[in-house]
């Protein structure tokens, strides 16, 4: 329910509704890995190298959130950063990179999603969004 909402309200006030502090949100849409179907939800993002990362903690859950699994079946999403959209190249880091990016980018620019790793008793998965450059 309440990423129908995030999404309504992206969408409603043109992503001007955002950023929240220093937090902010993208609108990423990508096929659901059994339908198919174009599937919107906002998440948290941070910018880094030319491109963005995004962290599925799903608040904490013990599984990955749905989202971060349909981006596991595709190689392209299409984001919006506000009034911005964009397609990108999805790559899910993994081993010591993901280990790398995510103690030395994400805790380090957003502390206080650690707590979601603790509790979720997981390791939580980070993909990086390249945007798509025209030919």
């Amino acid at each position: 329910m309440g990423n129908r909402i995030g999404v309504f309200t992206h969408r409603a006030a043109g992503g001007r509704l955002d950023a929240f502090g220093d937090t902010t949100v993208l609108m990423i849409t990508a096929p659901g890995r059994r339908t198919g179907v174009p599937r919107s939800t906002m998440v948290r993002y941070l910018e880094h190298d030319d491109g963005y990362l995004v962290w599925g903690t799903a608040s904490g859950a013990p599984r990955d959130p749905d989202w971060f699994r349909n981006l596991r079946h595709t190689s392209r999403a299409r984001i919006e950063i506000g009034r911005d959209a964009q397609d990108v190249d999805i790559e899910e880091l993994t081993g010591p990179e993901r280990d790398r990016v995510w103690r030395d980018v994400v805790l380090a620019r957003a502390p206080g999603v650690a707590r979601y790793e603790r509790k979720a008793g997981r390791v939580i998965p980070v993909a990086r969004l390249t945007p798509v450059r025209s030919a």
